[in-house]
C-alpha cells in the first residue's frame, strides 16, 4: 500500500515517490510532489473553484498520457467536486481547494487544466487567454515578439496582460476581465488575433489551419470558449 501522509488534517496516500519521471533531469515523483506543495501557496488561487480536467502520465509525459474530466474513481469523499454544465451534459468534476486536495491530485501524476470561469459562474468569464503556438522554424522567440504586440494592444483597452510559458514550446498571455461572457470574450479574443495577423502578417496566422503555420505564430483565441480548459 501507499504510505499515507497527513497533509492539513487529511490522509493522502502518496505512491512511488521514487519512480523517475523525467529521465533527462532524473527528477522522481516525490521531487514532482516537493515541487507542488512548495508553490502551493502561488498555485491554489489559480485553481480554487475552478473545475479542473486532469492530464495524467503515470509513467511521465513520454509514456502513456490521457485527459480527465470526470471525478476519477477511488476520489476521497473529503475532495471538493460540483456539476459543471457541458454541452454533453453536466458533468461531476474536481475542485482543487486546498493543499490537501492538490497533494491528492499531484499524486496522480497530473497537469491542472482549468475553465476560464468558476463554478459559481459558469460561462461567466474572469480570464482572457492566447495561446501562443510557433509553427517550425518559429520558437519561443517569436511567440515573445508576438506577445509583446498583444500585451501592449491590450493596454490600449485597460487590460493588464501575464505571459506564462505553457509547456512544450510556445507561450501562453492571460490576463483577468470582469462582467463578460465567454461568447464575448471569445469575440474580443479573436479581433485581437486577426488584428495581430493584419499587423505582423510575417509573423502570425490566426487560423489553425497547418498549412498556414510553418515558421508562424499561431494565435489560439479559441481557448476562451466556454467549452474549453
Amino acid at each position: 500500500m501507499a504510505p499515507m501522509t497527513e497533509v492539513e488534517g487529511r490522509r493522502v496516500a502518496l505512491s512511488n515517490l521514487d519512480k523517475v519521471l523525467y529521465p533527462a533531469a532524473g527528477l522522481t515523483k516525490g521531487e514532482l510532489l516537493h515541487y507542488y506543495a512548495t508553490t502551493a501557496e502561488v498555485l491554489l488561487p489559480h485553481l480554487r473553484d475552478r473545475a479542473v480536467s486532469f492530464l495524467r502520465y503515470p509513467d511521465g509525459p513520454d509514456g502513456q498520457v490521457f485527459f480527465t474530466k470526470n471525478v476519477p474513481p477511488g476520489t476521497p469523499d473529503w475532495v471538493t467536486t460540483a456539476e459543471v454544465p457541458r454541452s454533453e451534459g453536466p458533468a461531476r468534476m474536481v475542485l482543487v481547494q486546498d493543499l490537501a486536495s492538490l497533494m491528492w491530485a499531484a499524486n496522480l501524476v497530473t497537469e491542472f487544466h482549468t475553465h476560464q470561469w468558476t463554478v459559481d459562474d459558469p460561462g461567466e468569464a474572469d480570464r482572457l487567454v492566447f495561446d501562443l503556438d510557433p509553427g517550425p522554424p518559429a520558437t519561443v522567440v517569436q511567440c515573445c515578439e508576438v506577445a509583446l504586440w498583444l500585451r501592449k494592444r491590450l493596454a490600449a483597452d485597460g487590460i493588464e496582460a501575464y505571459a506564462k510559458t505553457s509547456g512544450a514550446k510556445g507561450l501562453h498571455l492571460l490576463a483577468g476581465v470582469r462582467g463578460a461572457s465567454s461568447e464575448r470574450v471569445s469575440e474580443y479574443a479573436k479581433g485581437l488575433a486577426v488584428e495581430a495577423e493584419r499587423a505582423l502578417p510575417e509573423l502570425v496566422v490566426h487560423r489553425m489551419t497547418r498549412s498556414l503555420r510553418p515558421g508562424k505564430v499561431f494565435v489560439d483565441w479559441s481557448q476562451n470558449a466556454a467549452r474549453k480548459t
